[in-house]
Protein backbone atom coordinates (compact mmCIF):
# COMPACT_ATOMS: atom_id res chain seq x y z
CA UNK A 1 0.00 0.00 0.00
CA UNK A 2 1.35 3.41 -0.94
CA UNK A 3 1.18 6.07 1.73
CA UNK A 4 0.77 9.61 0.48
CA UNK A 5 3.22 12.12 1.86
CA UNK A 6 1.65 14.95 3.81
CA UNK A 7 2.44 18.56 3.03
CA UNK A 8 3.96 20.84 5.66
CA UNK A 9 0.56 22.49 6.06
CA UNK A 10 -1.11 19.11 6.67
CA UNK A 11 1.61 18.16 9.15
CA UNK A 12 1.12 21.54 10.82
CA UNK A 13 -2.58 20.72 11.25
CA UNK A 14 -1.66 17.38 12.81
CA UNK A 15 0.74 19.12 15.18
CA UNK A 16 -1.95 21.65 16.17
CA UNK A 17 -4.45 18.85 16.87
CA UNK A 18 -1.83 17.13 19.01
CA UNK A 19 -1.01 20.42 20.73
CA UNK A 20 -4.66 20.93 21.71
CA UNK A 21 -4.64 17.51 23.36
CA UNK A 22 -1.26 17.94 25.06
CA UNK A 23 -1.72 21.54 26.24
CA UNK A 24 -5.26 20.68 27.33
CA UNK A 25 -3.89 17.86 29.44
CA UNK A 26 -0.78 19.46 30.94
CA UNK A 27 -0.97 23.19 30.33
CA UNK A 28 1.67 25.48 28.91
CA UNK A 29 4.35 24.96 31.53
CA UNK A 30 3.76 21.22 31.87
CA UNK A 31 3.80 20.30 28.19
CA UNK A 32 6.98 19.47 26.32
CA UNK A 33 7.27 19.84 22.56
CA UNK A 34 8.58 16.27 22.31
CA UNK A 35 5.26 15.04 23.73
CA UNK A 36 3.37 17.02 21.08
CA UNK A 37 5.71 15.65 18.41
CA UNK A 38 5.09 12.09 19.59
CA UNK A 39 1.31 12.60 19.51
CA UNK A 40 1.55 14.09 16.00
CA UNK A 41 3.89 11.36 14.74
CA UNK A 42 6.70 13.77 13.86
CA UNK A 43 10.07 14.66 15.34
CA UNK A 44 10.51 17.36 17.96
CA UNK A 45 12.89 19.34 15.69
CA UNK A 46 10.16 19.29 13.02
CA UNK A 47 7.68 20.81 15.47
CA UNK A 48 10.17 23.57 16.20
CA UNK A 49 10.82 24.06 12.49
CA UNK A 50 7.07 24.49 11.91
CA UNK A 51 6.27 26.73 14.88
CA UNK A 52 9.57 28.17 16.11
CA UNK A 53 9.20 27.88 19.86
CA UNK A 54 6.92 26.18 22.36
CA UNK A 55 5.46 29.61 23.12
CA UNK A 56 4.63 30.19 19.45
CA UNK A 57 3.06 26.73 19.25
CA UNK A 58 0.99 27.45 22.36
CA UNK A 59 -0.14 30.76 20.89
CA UNK A 60 -1.08 29.02 17.63
CA UNK A 61 -3.03 26.48 19.68
CA UNK A 62 -4.89 29.18 21.61
CA UNK A 63 -5.61 30.96 18.32
CA UNK A 64 -6.97 27.71 16.86
CA UNK A 65 -9.26 27.15 19.84
CA UNK A 66 -10.54 30.74 19.74
CA UNK A 67 -11.09 30.45 15.98
CA UNK A 68 -13.13 27.32 16.66
CA UNK A 69 -15.28 29.06 19.29
CA UNK A 70 -15.85 32.03 16.99
CA UNK A 71 -16.74 29.85 14.02
CA UNK A 72 -19.12 27.84 16.19
CA UNK A 73 -20.84 31.09 17.19
CA UNK A 74 -20.96 32.34 13.59
CA UNK A 75 -22.50 29.07 12.41
CA UNK A 76 -25.12 29.19 15.17
CA UNK A 77 -25.93 32.83 14.43
CA UNK A 78 -26.38 32.04 10.74
CA UNK A 79 -29.25 29.78 11.80
CA UNK A 80 -30.63 31.96 14.60
CA UNK A 81 -28.79 35.11 15.70
CA UNK A 82 -29.59 35.07 19.42
CA UNK A 83 -27.83 34.25 22.66
CA UNK A 84 -29.76 31.02 23.16
CA UNK A 85 -28.47 29.65 19.84
CA UNK A 86 -24.92 30.65 20.66
CA UNK A 87 -25.30 29.05 24.09
CA UNK A 88 -26.49 25.80 22.54
CA UNK A 89 -23.53 25.93 20.18
CA UNK A 90 -21.11 26.43 23.08
CA UNK A 91 -22.67 23.44 24.82
CA UNK A 92 -21.74 21.38 21.76
CA UNK A 93 -18.08 22.31 22.28
CA UNK A 94 -18.20 20.71 25.71
CA UNK A 95 -17.88 17.32 24.03
CA UNK A 96 -14.31 18.40 23.22
CA UNK A 97 -13.20 19.18 26.77
CA UNK A 98 -9.59 19.73 25.69
CA UNK A 99 -10.60 22.82 23.69
CA UNK A 100 -12.12 24.48 26.71
CA UNK A 101 -9.25 23.49 28.97
CA UNK A 102 -6.76 25.05 26.53
CA UNK A 103 -8.65 28.32 27.02
CA UNK A 104 -8.22 28.02 30.78
CA UNK A 105 -4.52 27.28 30.39
CA UNK A 106 -4.24 30.34 28.16
CA UNK A 107 -5.85 32.48 30.84
CA UNK A 108 -3.56 31.10 33.54
CA UNK A 109 -0.42 31.58 31.40
CA UNK A 110 -1.32 35.22 30.73
CA UNK A 111 1.35 36.54 33.10
CA UNK A 112 3.69 35.90 30.16
CA UNK A 113 3.31 39.15 28.17
CA UNK A 114 3.09 37.54 24.72
CA UNK A 115 0.54 34.99 25.87
CA UNK A 116 -1.43 37.52 27.89
CA UNK A 117 -1.65 39.99 25.02
CA UNK A 118 -2.94 37.30 22.67
CA UNK A 119 -5.39 35.78 25.15
CA UNK A 120 -6.81 39.14 26.16
CA UNK A 121 -7.24 40.19 22.54
CA UNK A 122 -8.93 36.93 21.57
CA UNK A 123 -11.22 36.87 24.62
CA UNK A 124 -12.23 40.46 23.90
CA UNK A 125 -12.83 39.49 20.28
CA UNK A 126 -15.17 36.70 21.34
CA UNK A 127 -17.08 39.12 23.58
CA UNK A 128 -17.41 41.65 20.75
CA UNK A 129 -18.44 38.90 18.31
CA UNK A 130 -21.23 37.78 20.65
CA UNK A 131 -22.55 41.33 20.78
CA UNK A 132 -22.21 41.79 17.02
CA UNK A 133 -23.90 38.51 16.09
CA UNK A 134 -26.81 38.82 18.52
CA UNK A 135 -27.29 42.52 19.17
CA UNK A 136 -26.93 41.73 22.89
CA UNK A 137 -26.42 44.59 25.31
CA UNK A 138 -23.16 44.81 27.25
CA UNK A 139 -24.92 43.36 30.30
CA UNK A 140 -26.47 40.48 28.32
CA UNK A 141 -23.14 39.68 26.68
CA UNK A 142 -21.37 39.80 30.05
CA UNK A 143 -23.87 37.34 31.52
CA UNK A 144 -23.54 35.10 28.46
CA UNK A 145 -19.73 35.11 28.71
CA UNK A 146 -19.90 34.53 32.48
CA UNK A 147 -22.13 31.51 31.94
CA UNK A 148 -19.76 30.24 29.28
CA UNK A 149 -16.85 30.58 31.69
CA UNK A 150 -18.81 28.68 34.33
CA UNK A 151 -19.42 25.89 31.82
CA UNK A 152 -15.74 25.95 30.82
CA UNK A 153 -14.65 25.56 34.44
CA UNK A 154 -17.23 22.81 35.00
CA UNK A 155 -16.01 20.99 31.88
CA UNK A 156 -12.42 21.27 33.16
CA UNK A 157 -13.53 19.74 36.48
CA UNK A 158 -15.33 17.04 34.51
CA UNK A 159 -18.70 17.76 36.14
CA UNK A 160 -20.15 18.88 32.79
CA UNK A 161 -19.63 17.56 29.29
CA UNK A 162 -19.17 13.96 28.21
CA UNK A 163 -19.20 11.36 31.00
CA UNK A 164 -19.38 13.89 33.83
CA UNK A 165 -18.84 13.06 37.46
CA UNK A 166 -22.19 13.69 39.09
CA UNK A 167 -22.33 16.13 41.98
CA UNK A 168 -25.50 17.51 43.53
CA UNK A 169 -24.30 21.09 43.08
CA UNK A 170 -23.25 20.60 39.46
CA UNK A 171 -26.53 18.96 38.52
CA UNK A 172 -28.40 21.83 40.15
CA UNK A 173 -26.37 24.43 38.22
CA UNK A 174 -26.74 22.62 34.91
CA UNK A 175 -30.49 22.23 35.46
CA UNK A 176 -30.83 26.00 35.94
CA UNK A 177 -28.96 26.58 32.68
CA UNK A 178 -31.13 24.17 30.72
CA UNK A 179 -34.39 25.55 32.08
Amino acid sequence: MTRTRLTAAERGEEVLRAAVLAFGESGYAGTKTDEIARLAGVSQPYVIRLFGTKQQLFLATVQRVCDRVEQTFRDAAAEQPDLASLGDAYHSLMTERELLVVLLHGFSASADPAIGDTVRARFGGIYKLVRELTGASAEEAREFIATGMLLTVMAAMQVAGPKPFTCDWSTEILDTLDG
